[in-house]
């Protein structure tokens, strides 16, 4: 150690300058404050009074937070270049401060906003009609006449039921604001909105009370709701049973077949095909046609089938709206066992759903008891 100056220990000039030990110790490996002098014996570091200045200084610059970098660019440069240096850093950090302060306000102003969200008209419009034709237009459950509607960040959910038929259909939103929510919307105003809907690019829906409102290009129309608990759907979805037969037909020919059908359908599906008919079974001595009227003549539909042959029935009432509502060429019939949920699909867009219920397949020593 030098005699004719005097030195200071680490811990002096940290007490000193307000730095830790480490932090001191760091800054001599980044160069920016090197010791006077380094005990060979101890790796011990010495340094000298005036390095306190420096020290304070560099703890200043850090505080306003300037990089290694700059602070060693400060300390080596004139004053009117350590000025410029200084004023760079400030405009920066005063920017950055106006930026997040927007961003901040942004974000309040979400959190406190009214939900609101917007889909294509067209495409709400299109949803309304397909969900829609699933709607009770009587009954006892008032919370049946109408089409429940999820809203959240990622998707719209539509979904409507008259117990024999349950159809969904899945939207994603093109812009979103506020927390998510649902609401069961009367199914009758919302159709009455939907010419108007058709011709729009873009939709917002926001919920009020007692009301959906759906708005574009300064027009509005109010949807009421209603106030009741919509039945749990998704437990009915989850817990369906595997599917058995699955089927895959042309979405037309089917629908023309079930049209010119009894009141009561008989569907079988066998490899290669799929026939309609009169909702009895045939025997070799005669048929019996469900409902009243003459026997319809079977159509048969070629088909692609994966799984065991079967048979159900449907009422045309109850087949037809959910066939007429599914969207592409060809259709996906899950079936799972004659007195189970039939799941029917578009082959080509799974957002639409439809679940239906068949009924009870007679036969003709029912129909026609000795």
């Amino acid at each position: 150690m030098t005699a004719d100056r005097q030195l200071i220990t680490i811990g002096v000039l940290a007490r000193a300058c307000g730095l830790t030990p480490s932090a001191l110790r760091f800054y001599d490996d980044c160069g920016l404050l090197v010791p006077a002098e380094v005990d060979a014996t101890t790796g011990y570091r010495y340094y000298t009074d005036d390095q306190r200045e420096r020290a304070v200084l560099i703890r200043k610059l850090r505080d306003i937070g300037i990089g290694l970098d700059a602070v060693a660019a400060i300390l080596s440069a004139g004053s009117d270049e350590a000025t410029r240096l200084l004023d760079e850093h400030v405009d920066a950090m005063a920017r950055r401060a106006e930026e997040a302060a927007a961003t901040a306000a942004a974000i309040k102003s979400e959190l406190t906003a009214l939900p609101r969200l917007s889909l294509p008209g067209a495409l709400l419009a299109e949803a309304i009609g397909q969900v829609g034709s699933a709607v009770a237009r009587d009954g006892e459950f008032r919370v049946l006449r109408g089409i429940f509607l999820e809203a959240a960040r990622e998707a719209v959910v539509l979904t409507a039921t008259d117990r024999y038929r349950l159809t969904t259909r899945t939207l994603v939103p093109r812009s979103w604001t506020g927390a998510s929510w649902s609401r069961v919307v009367d199914a009758d105003e919302l159709a009455q909105a939907v010419p108007w809907m058709t011709a729009q690019a873009d939709v917002a829906l926001s919920p009020r009370a007692g009301a959906v409102h759906l708005s574009s290009g300064g027009a509005e129309h109010r949807c009421a709701t209603i106030e009741e608990q919509f039945p749990d759907y998704r437990t009915l979805l989850s817990e369906l049973a595997p599917v058995r037969t699955r089927v895959i037909v042309g979405r037309g020919e089917l629908i023309g077949a079930v049209e010119s059908g009894a009141d009561v359908l008989r569907l079988s599906a066998r490899a290669g095909a799929v026939t309609v008919g009169a909702g009895a079974v045939r025997t070799a001595d005669h048929a019996s046609t469900p409902g009243g009227g003459s026997p319809t003549a079977a159509v048969t539909i070629p088909a692609m089938v994966t799984g065991p042959d079967t048979a159900l029935a449907f009422a045309r009432a109850t087949l037809c709206p959910a066939l007429t509502s599914a969207v592409g060429p060809d259709i996906m019939l899950d079936i799972t066992a004659p007195d189970l949920p039939v799941v029917i699909r578009s082959a080509t867009d799974g957002d639409l759903t439809t679940l239906a219920m068949p009924t009870r397949l007679s036969t003709d020593s029912e129909e026609n008891p000795a």
